[in-house]
């Protein structure tokens, strides 16, 4: 089931990965700039210097000699005029400071002085362009790349983005839905952290799945709990164009609630359609259930309407009431819908349509939304569909949940519709 949109899934993810660590492994192969341009290391200018014990040369001795015999010849003699006035000068200086309050900087207080007047200087220095799109700086890059990390970049990913708008709009996913899962990924991805020379394939796949999720679990319930707790009988009334799996979708869910211990009536309310009595007919005979059917021609409200007298006074749980396939475009049979929704007001409408149907039956879903509000939709022959675009679109364009999955000819081939369980299929665990 959706095989040819989870290959594409994918291959989107493992291209990203190949490309990343691609871009990483000549980012370390590259040669460092300092060695390039023939300067030595730190470390190694530092095992050049003289150790601290060293022996002074004898120039060295030399050049101190004058200034220790001066130093030493002046002890015990009075300073020079000259030298008494700058004493007294600089006295006078320091006693003016001290009246007026101001601290006197020691030497390491101007040595850091500089040292901040230097670092002002070197940021002024660099251009804003070391800033990029991220708001990332060539010095968070570099220390980045000392830690043997790399970010993860837009552009990094663009192309391959391109490439994962083109899969999703070809398995039929609708074009806003496409859209929105682009921008989830990008976002996701964007500016992540991952060490240099290890897969990136993680950070690809979790943040696919995270779009894909948020973009199926659009309005999820839990739908038995809701017909659990509903006042019973729970009337359910399903809606959809004929031919796409809507009266063989009623016999399941009526199969579904035996398992689950609930009983169930089916009432036929496609009154227009020649033999849609009999197949609905066939279907409670297999599964051994009363159904309610009035005459070709008849209201459908009517119809309904007794299925659900006949279950309030026989305790029945649920009533499954079929309608006639409609168009948004039939006047006449839309008023039908919503007169059944104005008169029995049914705790839910479920769409029913065929994965298969693709974006057919993406576009179906909104506009029976738009005409009649449906509360979920069921989609049929989900086995035989390779592409998945229905599936990934349907709750997103509605607002409402994909609840179940048709997967064959069977009554109990109905799947409760998981979007975590299906989000791992096409991404893998």
């Amino acid at each position: 089931m959706f095989d040819g949109l989870k290959d594409k899934l994918s291959g989107f993810t493992s291209d990203v990965e190949e490309d990343v660590d691609e871009e990483a492994l000549e980012a370390e192969e590259e040669p460092d700039a300092d060695e390039a341009d023939g300067e030595v290391p730190a470390d190694q200018a530092t095992d050049a210097e003289p150790a601290t014990d060293a022996q002074p040369s004898e120039g060295d001795t030399q050049a101190a000699t004058p200034a220790a015999t001066d130093d030493q010849s002046g002890t015990g003699s009075e300073p020079s005029a000259a030298d008494s006035g700058a004493i007294d000068e600089s006295a006078t200086a320091s006693s003016a400071a001290v009246e007026d309050g101001e601290a006197v900087p020691d030497a390491d207080s101007q040595s850091d002085d500089a040292a901040e007047t230097v670092a002002d200087s070197a940021s002024e220095a660099e251009p804003e362009s070391d800033e990029d799109d991220g708001g990332r700086g060539l010095a968070a890059k570099a220390k980045l790349m000392a830690t043997g990390k790399t970010v993860i970049e837009e552009e990094d990913l663009q192309s391959h983005l391109d490439d994962l708008e083109l899969a999703l709009l070809s398995s039929d996913v609708e074009m806003s839905v496409a859209n929105e899962i682009l921008d989830g990924v990008k976002e996701n991805l964007t500016g992540q952290t991952r060490r240099r020379l290890s897969s990136t394939g993680n950070l690809v796949r979790d943040a696919l799945r995270e779009s894909l999720y948020d973009v199926i679990n659009v309005g999820q319930f839990d739908f038995d709990e809701r017909v659990q707790q509903a006042d019973k009988p729970v009337t359910i009334v399903f809606t959809g164009v004929n031919g796409v799996g809507k009266t063989t979708s009623i016999a399941k869910l009526a199969q579904y609630f035996e398992e689950r211990g609930l009983s169930t009536v089916l009432a036929n309310g496609d009154t227009y359609r020649a033999g849609a009595n009999e197949q609905l007919e066939k279907h409670a005979e297999n599964l051994d259930k009363k159904i309610i059917t009035h005459e070709q021609g008849s209201d459908p409200t009517a119809v309904v309407y007794d299925a659900v007298e006949y279950a309030k006074a026989n305790d029945i749980d649920v009533v499954l009431g079929d309608t006639a396939g409609r168009l948004h475009t039939s006047d006449d049979l839309m008023a039908q819908l919503e007169k059944i929704d104005r008169n029995i007001d049914p705790d839910m409408t479920l769409f029913v349509d065929e994965a298969v149907a693709g974006q057919d039956a993406v576009n179906r879903a909104r506009e029976f939304n738009d005409a009649a509000e449906i509360d979920g939709a069921i989609l049929t022959k989900a086995d035989a569909d390779p592409q998945g675009g229905a599936a990934i679109s349907v709750a997103h364009v509605t607002g409402k949940p994909i609840l179940f999955l048709g997967t064959g000819q069977d009554y109990d081939d109905l799947e409760p519709f998981d979007p975590e369980e299906i989000v791992d299929s096409l991404i893998g665990e």
